[in-house]
């Protein structure tokens, strides 16, 4: 059969449909040839060599081909490993810039551009194979992007204002008994009332989902374990969502948009965690679908003394070589996609800084930031990086530019410390709790850099965490080995399930610990999805492979769940009624409005000031801090001052009860304990009050917070005798 072709245009890239037919191109350096494949119903391949190149993009135009037409491609070029070329024109390829596939990839040795006949041999990938891959392929697909938005807007939720869920797509509502079983696990789940009204009901103002850039399902190591990738760090197409996430077959671009919308109704925004620093090729013994067959050498970092092996910042086998125009080009162009077609809110770089590699070193002001620090699209929206990667000088905590703001690893360390009881010095404690100063403050950025976290999919869940001292991966089939072994975990007494009503109760009162302790904290709180509802993934803290009950979420909730429920939405409604824990600036240690007392105190447990000695003994193990709401720096959307009520918190980590006293020096008359992580429900209804001077009992390992409205505070009412009033904790 033959197809009429036009020479078409080289932009935009990839396929794009227009009445009068379609415009396929595609970028390659170093190819000699370009052959478009379109292919029918039956799955008859046409071949159609792309007549015009135009630096380097090759292009041509098909009339008549519409929406729903299924295509590849296949590039000839040199197979010459040993200077980084791996054009194999046998070897059907993904569309880098494909908006949909139809499905999965059907591992098998088609797939490799070598021979794979002799597993033992180190150097196969120097033989060039002539086996076809196209029927073990998924096609990309031409498609129609208009979509109904109906006046979709983002809701452009403050950063002060922002609680995060970190959240997968499947496993939220793939046992979700009110959410009809063919939605389940997919976009429309997510949008569906259920789970939206989940979200609401705690407080979530921006769902963090996991990988939905269509991925590799079946990575080559696990094909014989039965297991397949769940997680979906493996991308084959950074503007597909994937359609294993679709309730019907080739609708995922319409359910997407359809997911985002609803959403957004619920004033909820859609933040798209973005692997841009590797794909699904893995390393050079790795399969072809798409880039090392377009242009090994220009997509991918190589070895610049042995381009036949890859520089590896990931651990997956390459890295994306984001110092060549094009790739970066790739990269933007995706991401303005996701945003204004998609209409999505922003996005967390998976290992981020091997984005900022220019050379072997990370660099801040790497092209990457820079182009995106000035693009009017990208700016604008929330930026957040996983600051560290796994090659030397990788751990960039703090470094990243203004505009950004970094998962917190130090965050969550220092916590899980304190609460483990595990020494951590009170100066380490103080700069965490208060949004990390320390880290962000010298280049301008303020305390929403620091995106606070105690766990995260990678790692043990909350539960878990208080659940377990060692991993428990053997349903991996890596005996063991794989998944981090330093958790920085206690199991409270037993290792795993128990019967122990002492230790269940210990457990659960660290889960309210780690909670309370995040959601007080100045910066943005991220919580792992789930943990709201104590999750477990039995010890497994690398769940990556178990797409089952393993790692979905378990709808029916007993006793203890429903408990923690209860105090995780009064937790976040009680963070989203004070602003005294978000402010937008730092705290100052002195008083900026006239209130007469500073903006926050850090005492000792006996009410005296801790001195320049005790924030560095590691041996302290308790703390009082005192937080002033008639000392907030921020102004309301009017420019309005905004005042809050007083607060002073009780830390007492340690092994013993603890008497806290009130401090004087504070100039409040009286303080109702509001919250005690020591009782089952958290916060207590009437607590009791406590005057100047006074000591409170603080049990082991517990945290409570007493509450002063700003009415009581001195310099705006010093009436001693003034009764004391309830804070809304919603």
């Amino acid at each position: 059969m033959t197809v009429e072709i036009w020479p078409g245009k080289p932009h935009p890239l990839g396929a794009t449909w227009i009445e009068e037919g379609t415009n396929f191109a595609l970028f390659s350096e170093n190819a000699t040839g370009v052959i478009l494949c379109l292919f029918d119903e039956a799955g008859q391949e046409i071949q159609v060599p792309l007549p015009k190149v135009t630096n380097y993009v090759w292009h041509g135009f098909i009339p008549g081909i519409g929406p729903g037409q299924q295509y590849g491609f296949r590039v000839e070029g040199p197979y010459q490993p040993q200077l980084g070329h791996r054009f194999n024109v046998n070897k059907l390829l993904i569309d880098p810039y494909t908006k949909a596939l139809t499905g999965d990839i059907c591992f098998g040795p088609e797939l490799f551009s070598f021979p794979m006949d002799d597993f033992t041999n180190r150097d196969r990938d120097l033989d060039f194979s002539f086996s076809d891959s196209a029927s073990m392929m998924p096609k990309s697909v031409v498609i129609d992007e208009n979509f109904d938005w109906q006046g979709d807007r983002h809701p452009d939720i403050p950063w002060d204002q922002t609680i995060i869920y970190e959240v997968h797509v499947r496993g939220f509502t793939q046992q979700h008994p009110k959410i009809p079983a063919e939605l389940r696990g997919t976009y429309a789940g997510m949008a569906h009332p259920e789970a939206i009204a989940h979200l609401k009901s705690l407080g979530i103002t921006a769902v963090e989902l996991l990988p939905v850039h269509h991925y590799n399902v079946y990575p080559g190591h696990l094909v014989t374990t039965g297991l397949h990738n769940y997680w979906g760090y493996d991308s084959l197409g950074y503007f597909a969502p994937h359609a294993g996430y679709s309730a019907q077959p080739g609708q995922q671009v319409q359910e997407f948009k359809a997911m985002v919308k609803a959403l957004h109704e619920a004033n909820i925004e859609v933040i798209l965690d973005v692997v841009y620093n590797h794909t699904g090729e893995g390393n050079h013994l790795g399969p072809t679908f798409t880039l090392r067959g377009i242009d090994n050498a220009a997509y991918y970092r190589l070895v610049e003394t042995d381009p036949r092996h890859y520089m590896d910042f990931t651990g997956c086998g390459n890295s994306l070589n984001v110092r060549h125009p094009q790739v970066l080009k790739l990269i933007m162009d995706s991401l303005r996609y996701w945003v204004q077609e998609m209409h999505v809110d922003g996005f967390r770089f998976d290992l981020a800084s091997a984005l900022a590699r220019e050379l072997y070193e990370v660099d801040r002001l790497s092209s990457f930031f820079d182009i995106i620090h000035q693009d009017p699209v990208l700016s604008t929206t929330k930026l957040i990086a996983e600051p560290w990667d796994l090659g030397e000088g990788g751990y960039q905590v703090g470094n990243f530019p203004l505009l950004w703001s970094e998962w917190n690893g130090k965050y969550r360390d220092t916590i899980r410390d304190l609460w483990r009881g595990e020494r951590c010095s009170l100066a380490d404690f103080a700069f965490r709790f208060t949004g990390s100063s320390d880290l962000y403050q010298d280049d301008g950025r303020m305390p929403h850099a620091s995106i606070n976290f105690i766990t995260a999919h990678d790692g043990f869940t909350l539960n878990d965490l208080v659940s377990y001292n060692e991993k428990h991966n053997e349903a991996n089939g890596e005996g063991n080995r794989d998944g981090e072994s330093y958790n920085r975990s206690w199991n409270c007494g037993a290792e795993g399930k128990t019967d122990d009503p002492e230790i269940l109760a210990l457990r659960a009162q660290q889960r309210r610990n780690y909670l309370a302790t995040m959601m007080l904290s100045q910066g943005v709180p991220m919580m792992l999805g789930g943990d709201e509802i104590a999750r477990t993934t039995q010890g497994n803290n690398n769940t990556y492979c178990q797409d089952s009950e393993l790692s979905w979420f378990n709808w029916q909730l007993d006793q203890g769940a429903r408990s923690l429920l209860r105090f995780t939405r009064k937790l976040i409604a009680f963070r989203q009624a004070h602003p005294v824990f978000s402010r937008h600036h730092w705290f100052f240690g002195r008083e900026i409005h006239g209130s007469g007392v500073v903006d926050i105190g850090w005492f000792n447990p006996d009410g005296t000031t801790i001195d320049d000695r005790d924030w560095h003994d590691s041996s302290t193990r308790a703390i009082n801090i005192f937080l002033n709401g008639a000392e907030i720096p921020n102004l309301d959307s009017r420019g309005q001052r905004i005042l809050d009520d007083s607060f002073l918190l009780f830390f007492n980590p340690s092994e013993q009860r603890l008497d806290f006293t009130v401090p004087a020096s504070v100039n409040a008359q009286k303080w109702q304990v509001l919250l005690d992580t020591s009782d089952p429900e958290g916060f207590v209804e009437e607590g009791k009050i406590y005057k100047r001077d006074q000591v409170a009992v603080v049990k082991a390992r517990s945290l409570v917070v007493l509450a002063c409205p700003h009415c009581f505070t001195k310099g705006l009412c010093d009436s001693a005798d003034s009764e004391i009033g309830h804070c809304d904790i919603g």
